[in-house]
């Protein structure tokens, strides 16, 4: 598993789609948005034109260790696209309209947790070189806001234990990639 990190336009994804290329011609990208309206499905489509036509895509957000599990054969690449995303999708899957002073988000992020498990499960297993494409959020101020201010902490618990598993990590800043593990 190799993870890959930076901020928002900085190269990520160009780094994860030219390593998984240049490992395997048979790709599996699981992408991780969800189209909430006509910009978002904007963005989906010139990523999916974007991307080979023989690459393989799997769209969701839950569960994504069995999805590794049950679509990676021998000889795939993996590009998941992207974590935040993910954890974004799986916080508001969870609180749905509760309003933000009654969240729990202990118990938020302890279901995350456990699908981050499943996911690292699922990697260790996986035959396949999987590449995770994620924010680093940590570098910015502190949010105003409860909401955002857990979701960055949760993101960044998350980011720590994927780089603490990953056998590479790499931060990508403007456009140039520096290995970092």
């Amino acid at each position: 598993m190799i993870l890959i990190t930076g901020g928002a336009r900085s190269g990520k994804s160009g780094l994860a789609e030219r390593l998984a290329a240049g490992v395997s011609d048979q790709v599996l990208y699981i992408a991780t948005s969800v189209v909430t309206d006509d910009e978002m499905a904007g963005r989906v489509k010139r990523h999916r034109q974007a991307r080979p036509a023989h690459w393989r895509t799997w769209e969701g957000s839950q569960h994504l260790g069995r999805v590794i599990d049950q679509q990676v054969t021998v000889g795939d690449a993996v590009i998941l696209e992207c974590i935040t995303t993910w954890i974004a999708n799986l916080m508001f899957d969870h609180t749905g309209e509760t309003p933000m002073d009654k969240i729990d988000f202990d118990e938020v992020e302890t279901l995350i947790q456990q699908q981050t498990t499943e996911l690292l499960a699922a990697c260790a297993r996986s035959p396949a070189v999987v590449y995770l494409v994620t924010n680093e959020l940590g570098m910015g101020i502190v949010p105003e806001n409860r909401l955002a201010r857990h979701f960055r902490d949760i993101a960044g618990r998350v980011n720590q234990r994927l780089a603490a598993a990953a056998e590479s990590v790499f931060l990508v800043v403007s456009g140039i990639e520096v290995k970092i593990k």
